[in-house]
């Protein structure tokens, strides 16, 4: 029998970490401006939210909408408040920026990820905006802390990406697919089976966890009955 699927539930302030890590979640990504699709939140979110619950929080690095690291001034902010919440106790985090074209911004990347000084990190959902998910992937293998690429196989969402997770968890230990496949991104209940199956341990959700969506909090008994579906979907390998 498989481990424990990992559960991360993305949080905007300490109701919502709190009402999460009581329903059952294992990690937070902490983020504020849902309407950008999530953007870096404050140092004093971060610190409010770190007294207050005690499960791993990953951070999000991402000052503008879109995928793009922006220009050198963009750059160097975000190089400086990445400093200011490793400062604050911050030790995981969550990252990626893309190019025109759909390239991974190797440069932009390596300079956030030099600053993060070997913590933990994620690289999200703008590998569904790549142009080659598996150049992309092997480009950033031997990059320090990457464990996790959160993707829903499709810009489109899990529907239209369910057959790419699938055939990307069974290249899982190859080069550039080392790391941990976290499913997040229009994920229902309905596609835990098929993904368990598959071999996939992690699960990220936002509106999911929320009862009236992103209009209100964290609801922890969302969060539970993400919980116990994990919990009762098992893959047996």
């Amino acid at each position: 029998m498989s481990k424990r699927a990992v559960l991360e539930v993305i949080a905007l302030d300490t109701e919502d970490a709190v009402a999460a890590q009581a329903g059952g979640a294992d990690r937070l990504e902490l983020v504020t401006e849902m309407a950008a699709d999530g953007l870096t939140p404050s140092v004093r979110t971060f610190a409010g939210i770190r007294a207050a619950v005690d499960i791993d929080l990953r951070v999000m690095l991402r000052l503008t909408d879109g995928f793009a690291a922006g220009g050198p001034e963009n750059l160097d902010l975000l190089v400086r408040v990445a400093g200011q919440l490793r400062d604050a106790g911050a030790d995981q985090f969550v990252l990626g920026f893309l190019e025109t074209g759909g390239c991974v911004d190797l440069a932009a990347v390596e300079r956030v990820v030099a600053a993060l000084d070997g913590c933990r990190w994620t690289f999200h959902r703008a590998i569904d905006r790549a142009a080659d998910r598996d150049a992309l992937r092997k480009q950033l293998a031997d990059l320090p802390g990457l464990d996790t690429y959160l993707t829903a196989g499709s810009a489109d969402g899990v529907d239209g990406g369910l057959g790419t997770l699938v055939a990307e968890a069974a290249h899982g230990g190859q080069p550039g697919y080392e790391q941990q496949i976290m499913v997040g991104g229009g994920l229902r209940l309905e596609h835990v089976p098929r993904l368990r199956a598959a071999g996939i341990e992690a699960f990220h959700i936002g509106g999911a966890a929320r009862a009236a969506g992103w209009t209100g909090p964290v609801s922890e008994t969302a969060v539970r009955e993400w919980r116990t579906v994990l919990d009762g979907v098992r893959h047996r390998p």
